[in-house]
């Protein structure tokens, strides 16, 4: 039997795996996690073969309850279900450990083989995910540091490259001046600069005003 985890802050989406899984002879749900944390606890103390994970939920999330299986649970395959697709949802996931990356929009056929194949060794990637990591991997030679950036941050940093302090940020984003703090803190450590300075150079430098 393959045992199998479910992830999913919603309710009724477990609900709904659960039962069709549950017609599968090979397939066993041996338990259903509304979090990151429980997920992570729950896989720790099950061990189970896959561990379908969703992404967006409160507390730890997808990606950090990810990274924590895998570096507690190696042989646990965490198979992502989610229903994002955006470079801020991949990239951090599979370099986190995920092993395969799948739509909620697949079908339910597509689910059960991604279990099968995960047990097999075999990922399974959405079709236009395949595209992404294929497309970053073309690429990796080319790649920039404010390709890292989050298209929030990469706002901010274009504002720090004109001049304004955070207090100006904040008010020309409509954003929090700590939130405006936050994001400049981690685009000086995604830049890898020492300050706002050497951001604001990065920015004439890149043509990224």
């Amino acid at each position: 039997m393959i045992r199998v985890l479910l992830v999913d802050d919603h309710e009724m989406v477990r609900m709904g795996l659960a039962a069709y899984l549950s017609t599968e002879d090979d397939i066993e749900v041996v338990a259903e996690a509304g979090s990151g944390e429980e997920g992570v606890r729950m896989t720790v103390e099950l061990l189970p073969d896959v561990v379908l994970m969703d992404l967006v939920m409160d507390g730890i999330g997808g990606v950090e309850a990810t990274r924590r299986i895998r570096e507690a649970c190696p042989l646990s395959k965490v198979i992502v279900l989610t229903s994002f697709i955006d470079d801020e949802k991949v990239y951090p996931v599979i370099e986190a450990g995920a092993f395969s990356y799948l739509l909620k929009t697949s079908r339910a056929a597509e689910i059960v083989k991604a279990i099968r194949s995960a047990v097999a060794g075999e990922p399974v990637l959405e079709s236009r995910v395949a595209g992404k990591i294929m497309a970053r991997f073309r690429h990796g030679q080319e790649s920039h540091p404010h390709e890292q950036l989050t298209p929030r941050e990469l706002e901010v940093l274009k504002q720090i490259g004109l001049g304004k302090s955070n207090q100006e940020i904040a008010d020309e984003l409509i954003i929090g001046i700590k939130t405006v703090k936050t994001h400049v803190s981690n685009i000086l450590a995604k830049l890898n600069v020492e300050d706002r300075t050497q951001a604001a150079i990065y920015v004439h430098t890149h043509n990224l005003g």
